[in-house]
């Protein structure tokens, strides 16, 4: 009797881990979102609206970091902006 519970606990043992071994394959595998894979998003300056205003509102605190991104990516040369104008945020 011994003998077969050593072979049930090996087959256990060997089950389990295949699980584990499977587990982290697909955890591994599973495609996750990055800070550059999201689609653009757009903006529509409305009157009264600054480059720094805009880029505060949409990416949340200190707006240095991506004033030079959204005007390079909208092909401005300074940091005028004019109602109607369509605003690339990267």
């Amino acid at each position: 009797m011994f003998a077969s519970q050593a072979v049930f606990v090996r087959r256990r043992l060997t089950a389990l881990a295949v699980v584990a071994v499977l587990g982290l394959a697909v955890a591994a595998l599973w495609p996750s979102t990055s800070s550059g894979a999201g689609q653009p998003r757009w903006h529509v300056v409305r009157a009264g609206e600054t480059l720094w205003g805009i880029t505060a509102a949409a990416y949340g605190g200190d707006p240095r970091e991506h004033l030079q991104d959204v005007a390079s990516s909208n092909g401005l040369v300074n940091d005028v902006i004019v109602p109607g104008e369509r605003l690339r945020l990267p």
